[in-house]
C-alpha cells in the first residue's frame, strides 16, 4: 500500500504531503479544488502517460515522490533490477521539466518510464472517471471474463495452436494459384535462372575487372613511370643506376676491409641491397610488360562489366546476392513443379492443425462457460449489495469461427428493470448503473490481483441517495482487504472513510494554490455538512453529520462482527 505522497509543482499544487493509511482513504473538496490532481500525481509517479502541461505555471519542474510498503519477494526485485530496502519500503520518484524531459527513479536507481509503469502496475490499480466506457466496449468483455476464469494457460495453448494453423494456411495460399498464373510464374523463373547461369558470375569478379580496367585506362602513364623507375635502378647509356652505384660502393668498402674486419659487415649489407634492387627491377620490368593491352581485351572487359551491372540491377548488389537469387528461383521453380503434391501435404497438415485448434478452443470455451456462470452469480450478488436488487446480469457466449482468441464472442447483458429482456450494456445502462457495475466488476476481479492499492476517481458518477450509500459501504468493505483511495463529492461515500482528506484551493492576487489537509473528527463533521448542504453550515447540519459518522461506525462494527462469526 502507499504510505506517503509528496507533490511539487503539479498543476495548481505548489507543494503537498500526504500520509495515507490502511483501509479507505477519501479525498473531498469543492469542484475544481484539485482533488483529481492528487490522483493525476499518483498516476504520474507510477509511470502513467502525462505531459509537460502537468508542470505548474512558471515552475522549473514538477516532481512526485511516493513511498509504498510492499511485501514483494526477492525474485520480484531481481526481475525489475531494483535493490531491496531493508525497511521493505519502495520509493518511486518522477520529475518532469517544462520541455517534457522525464527523470524516473525507484529506490534511488534510475529507470525508464516503461520500467516505472511496469512496477507501478503491481502497486496501484487506478479506476478513473472514464473507465466505465471500457465496460461499454464489448472487446473488453472477453478480457474481463478470462481474468476472472483464469484461462491464461488455456488461452496461451490455443493461441500457439492457432498460430501454427495460420502459418500453414499462409503456406497453402502461397502455393494456391491457377494454372495460367503458375505457367507465367514458371516461365519468369526459368528466364531468370537461365540469364544468371549464362552469365555465370564469380564471387569478387566485378571488383577484379574494374581494377584491371583502371590499369588499362592508365597503362600509358603507368608504363612511363615504370620505365623511369627501371632506369633509376638499372641505369642508362647516359648515367649509372642505383644498382651500379651500390656495386661501386660495395667494392670500395670491401677494399677497406683488407685493413680492418669491421668494414666487411658493411660491404655485405651493400651487396645484399644491390641484389634486392636487382630483384625489384626485374619485377618492375615484368609488370611493365603486362601493361601491354590490346583494344580487343578492353572491349571484352567493358562488355563483361556491363553484363555484371545488369545482373546487379535485377538480382542483387553483389555476385553473392545474385547467386542467392539464383538458388531462390531454383527452389521456387521446384516448388511450383511439385506444388500440387505440396498443397496436398499442406492440406492434410491444415486439417490436423484445425482439429487441434478446435479441440483447444472447446477446452477454452468450457472454462469460459464455467467462469461465466460464476461471474454472473458474483456480479449479481455485488449489484444487489449496491442497491440494484432487480437487475439481471448475464454473460452471453456465442460460438463463432476460430479466431485469435478462440471461438467465443462474449458480451455482458443486463436488464435494470423487472420484466425487461437483458440487452447489451452499452444500450441499456445509465451512468450510475455503469459506475456500480464497474465497481462490482473491480471488486470481484480484485480478489485475484496482487495490487495492494485501488484508486477510484469519482466512482460515484450518476449515483445518489441509497445507491450512493451502498457504493460507500462497498468501497469500505473493499478497503478491509486492501487499501482504497477514493475521490468523491458525495457525503454518503465520504462518511465511510477510515481517513478523510480535504482538498482546498486558495486564490491569491497572482497565483492559485491547492492544499491537502487530513481531517480530524470535527473537520470531518464540517466537511460532511458542506457536502450535504453547501456552504450554509448550521448546528443542525453538523448534528446530522455526527449522526452519519456514528451510523457509519455502527455499520463497520456490525460488518466486522459478522465477519468474525462467519470465520468461526
Amino acid at each position: 500500500m502507499i504510505t506517503y505522497l509528496q507533490i511539487e509543482n503539479v498543476a495548481v499544487i505548489e507543494k503537498a504531503e500526504l500520509e495515507f493509511h490502511p483501509g479507505m482513504n477519501v479525498l473531498t473538496g469543492e469542484t475544481g479544488a484539485g482533488k483529481s490532481i492528487v490522483i493525476d500525481a499518483l498516476h504520474c509517479v507510477t509511470g502513467g502517460r502525462t505531459g509537460r502541461d502537468l508542470v505548474r505555471t512558471n515552475a522549473p519542474y514538477a516532481a512526485v515522490t511516493a513511498v509504498f510498503q510492499q511485501s514483494f519477494d526477492d525474485n520480484w526485485y531481481e526481475a525489475n533490477g531494483i535493490e531491496r530496502d531493508d525497511s521493505g519500503e519502495l520509493l518511486l520518484y518522477r520529475k518532469i521539466t517544462p520541455d517534457g524531459k522525464n527523470s524516473c527513479r525507484v529506490n534511488g536507481r534510475t529507470v525508464s518510464i516503461t520500467q516505472l509503469k511496469a512496477i507501478g502496475t503491481d502497486l496501484v490499480d487506478i479506476h478513473g472517471q472514464n473507465d466505465g466506457r471500457k465496460l461499454l466496449d464489448e472487446n473488453n468483455h472477453r478480457y474481463y471474463l478470462d481474468s476472472f476464469a483464469h484461462t491464461e494457460n488455456l488461452l496461451a495453448d490455443y493461441k500457439a495452436c492457432f498460430q501454427s494453423l495460420r502459418d500453414l494456411q499462409k503456406q497453402w495460399k502461397a502455393l494456391d494459384m491457377d494454372e495460367g498464373e503458375k505457367a507465367r510464374r514458371a516461365d519468369m523463373l526459368r528466364y531468370q535462372i537461365e540469364e544468371i547461369l549464362r552469365a555465370n558470375p564469380q564471387p569478387g569478379e566485378y571488383e577484379e575487372l574494374t581494377q584491371r580496367r583502371d590499369l588499362m585506362k592508365n597503362s600509358a602513364k603507368l608504363s612511363d613511370s615504370l620505365s623511369s623507375a627501371c632506369r633509376a635502378l638499372m641505369g642508362s647509356e647516359r648515367s649509372d643506376g642505383a644498382i651500379t652505384l651500390l656495386e661501386e660502393a660495395e667494392r670500395e668498402v670491401d677494399y677497406c676491409g683488407r685493413f680492418s674486419d669491421s668494414f666487411q659487415a658493411h660491404a655485405g649489407k651493400l651487396r645484399d641491397a644491390a641484389f634486392l634492387l636487382e630483384d625489384v627491377a626485374e619485377e618492375l620490368r615484368g609488370l611493365k610488360d603486362q601493361l601491354d593491352f590490346s583494344p580487343e581485351e578492353m572491349d571484352r572487359m567493358d562488355e563483361r562489366i556491363g553484363q555484371l551491372k545488369r545482373l546487379f540491377k535485377k538480382y542483387g548488389a553483389t555476385e553473392a546476392e545474385v547467386l542467392e537469387s539464383l538458388e531462390a528461383s531454383q527452389r521456387e521453380l521446384e516448388e511450383l513443379d511439385w506444388s500440387d503434391e505440396a498443397k496436398a501435404k499442406l492440406e492434410k497438415k491444415i486439417a490436423t492443425a484445425k482439429k487441434e485448434a478446435e479441440k483447444k478452443a472447446k477446452l477454452l470455451s468450457a472454462a469460459r462457460q464455467k467462469g461465466a456462470e460464476q461471474l454472473e452469480a458474483r456480479i449479481l450478488s455485488e449489484l444487489k449489495q449496491l442497491n440494484m436488487k432487480s437487475v439481471v446480469f448475464t454473460v452471453a457466449i456465442e460460438t463463432v469461427e476460430l479466431g485469435s482468441d478462440g471461438s467465443d464472442e462474449i458480451s455482458f447483458l443486463m436488464s435494470a428493470n423487472p420484466g425487461e429482456k437483458p440487452g447489451r450494456i452499452n444500450r441499456i445502462a445509465s451512468g450510475g448503473e455503469l459506475s456500480r457495475i464497474m465497481l462490482a466488476m473491480k471488486n470481484v476481479l480484485a480478489e485475484n490481483e496482487p495490487t495492494g492499492t485501488m484508486v477510484f476517481d469519482e466512482i460515484d458518477t450518476g449515483v445518489s441517495g441509497v445507491a450512493a450509500q451502498r457504493v460507500g459501504e462497498k468501497l469500505w468493505q473493499l478497503g478491509t482487504c486492501r487499501q482504497v483511495l477514493c475521490v468523491t463529492h458525495l457525503p454518503q461515500i465520504a462518511v465511510m472513510a477510515d481517513t478523510q482528506y480535504l482538498v482546498e484551493k486558495k486564490q491569491g492576487e497572482s497565483s492559485t494554490q491547492t492544499n491537502v489537509l487530513e481531517l480530524d473528527y470535527e473537520g470531518r463533521k464540517k466537511e460532511l455538512a458542506r457536502l450535504a448542504g453547501g456552504e450554509h453550515i448550521t448546528e443542525l447540519t453538523l448534528e446530522s453529520s455526527a449522526d452519519q459518522l456514528a451510523a457509519a461506525e455502527g455499520f463497520k462494527a456490525l460488518t466486522k462482527a459478522d465477519s468474525k462469526v462467519m470465520i468461526h
